[in-house]
């Protein structure tokens, strides 16, 4: 067990986990990060408890009704009785035994069951811990490559602004210069000829 892990249990001594499988937040969790095997594994073993448990208890309800009926019918056979009765009663009997004694495996296995349960349900939370942690630290990392590579794009764009103002600047003077020593005249025919070349490099 890791250290986290070992947190973990501590911090949940004695308090109540919801049956993760069954809890539709947290499968909506896991849109939010990578498949994990183990965490499959581990779901696929809390459900399969899951279901022995609820097909016990509908094999304990499905004998009961069994045993209802059989001890019904012992009742109604006792009001004639004959031998054929009897046989029937006796059969009932033998029936409603085994019922009994089916009931009593199936709640042997539900004694241990919730136990299991709780178990496999800690052991999924824990995997789920670890791989929701692992998620937000690999996110960090990436968060901190991307806003390093923000901030170098703000000094890289700032500095840029300053060479763009720099530039227009120097044309603007160059322009003027050129504008006071050759004259308006001189400068249009400049104007449309740099422009033409302009256009056809275009």
């Amino acid at each position: 067990m890791s250290e986290r892990e070992e947190l973990y249990v501590t911090a949940l001594a004695g308090k109540k986990i919801p049956i993760l499988t069954l809890d539709h937040k947290w499968h909506q969790l896991f849109t939010q990060v990578e498949p994990n095997p183990l965490l499959k594994e581990k779901e696929a073993e809390l459900n399969e408890l899951l279901k022995q448990q609820g097909k016990m208890n509908t094999e304990i309800k499905d004998i009961k009704k069994i045993k209802t009926r059989l001890m019904d019918e012992i009742v109604s056979l006792m009001d004639n009785p004959d031998k054929k009765t009897d046989a029937k009663i006796e059969e009932n009997k033998r029936l409603i035994e085994e019922c009994n004694e089916k009931m009593d495996e199936y709640k042997d296995s539900l004694m241990d069951l919730p136990a299991q349960i709780s178990k496999a349900n800690k052991e999924l939370m824990l995997l789920t811990m670890e791989v929701c942690y692992e998620t937000f630290k690999d996110n960090e990392e990436k968060l901190e490559e991307i806003t390093a590579w923000i901030n170098q794009v703000r000094i890289d764009l700032k500095k840029n602004m300053v060479r763009k103002t720099e530039m227009q600047k120097k044309n603007q003077d160059l322009y003027a210069y050129m504008h006071d020593i050759f004259g308006a005249n001189v400068i249009e025919l400049f104007d449309m000829k740099y422009k033409q070349e302009h256009e056809i490099k275009e």
